[in-house]
């Protein structure tokens, strides 16, 4: 199952300024006004010159980019500050961890049960692969189940398509090969 983890506002309204500082500077660039040579009455008009911007064009230009440069900082400032809180926090306290690794080993002891009893209503291929990866905690590199099974890799991937089908398994990419979890 994948989870989506939810922005703070402060990043949210950080990336609305961005956007919105980013569309004014582009309109600011495509409307300024062109500069005219004009000799004497209206009726000569020698050419365009150039574009002119006005003090006003200069202003919204101006902290327009100042915006795009807050809210870009303060965007990557909140990326970089988050992962490193969600590692602080994962590692503080190993009282904690010893509890959470108890927890888990009874939650796999009991996710192992659910998961042998689906392995009988697998097809011969099915249940050697999904044993395999019953066998390795339910996470197993889809290489080592080719290794594990003495299935082909034809055989191994279109086993695991069935698996995936009926909801066994789930593949995630990993670098060049993929990692099996059992769901």
């Amino acid at each position: 199952m994948t989870q989506i983890r939810s922005r703070p506002r402060s990043e949210l309204f950080a990336a609305g300024v961005l956007v919105t500082a980013t569309a004014i500077l582009v309109a600011q660039f495509l409307t300024a006004t062109p500069t005219a040579v004009v000799v004497g009455d209206e009726s000569t008009r020698l050419g365009t010159v150039g574009w002119q911007f006005g003090l006003h064009d200069v202003v919204v230009i101006a902290v327009a980019a100042c915006a795009v440069g807050a809210s870009t900082t303060a965007l990557l400032n909140g990326i970089g500050s988050s992962s490193a809180t969600s590692a602080d926090t994962t590692c503080s306290d190993t009282s904690t961890q010893e509890s959470t690794d108890s927890t888990s080993s009874e939650l796999l002891q009991a996710r192992r049960q659910e998961w042998e009893t689906v392995s009988e209503r697998l097809a011969s291929n099915e249940e050697q692969v999904y044993q395999a990866v019953l066998d390795a905690d339910g996470v197993l590199p889809q290489s080592e189940i080719v290794n594990r099974t003495e299935l082909s890799k034809a055989t191994v991937s279109r086993t695991l398509d069935s698996l995936e089908a009926k909801n066994l398994v789930e593949r995630k990419r990993r670098g060049m090969g993929n990692t099996v979890l059992l769901t």
